[in-house]
């Protein structure tokens, strides 16, 4: 069993979302897939781990060492919805690795600590504008 990955950018922020399960065998998969996005893009990047299964400790090893390669760049990683069947054990000795209870709080998290604007707030439309929500603009 494997690993699909995709990565993302928004603004300065990169999102490597990850799905299927990051085991033994997909160890390799997610050293390309950080080799991927350690070559392209600036700023920190959230590991978005709504779609994964489940990680075994060769998994949160390989969580550990792409934090240690981004940070070798210049770039910090966050998590996002790690899997309920566990919790990230870091080494002790890597940089420290955020972790955030899903995309979107890691998104918000990202925003406050950068003053940028709260997600929504940026849209203006006209008030027939469906979007789904009560607000107009």
């Amino acid at each position: 069993m494997t690993i699909e990955w995709r990565y993302t950018v928004e603004q300065d922020l990169g999102i490597l979302s990850v799905s299927g399960f990051l085991g033994p065998d997909a160890v390799r998969r997610f050293e390309g897939a950080v080799g991927w996005v350690v070559g392209r893009g600036t700023g920190p990047v959230v590991v978005d781990l709504s779609g994964l299964g489940s990680w075994s400790a060769e998994g949160q090893l390989a969580i550990v060492e792409a934090a240690r390669r981004l940070a070798d760049a210049g770039r910090g990683l966050e998590l996002a919805a790690i899997p309920a069947d566990g919790s990230l054990v870091p080494c002790g000795d890597g940089p420290p690795i955020p972790v955030h209870a899903d995309l979107a709080g890691a998104l918000a998290a990202h925003r406050t600590r950068h003053g940028e604007t709260p997600e929504g707030r940026n849209e203006w439309r006209t008030t027939g504008w469906s979007s789904g929500d009560d607000a107009g603009g």
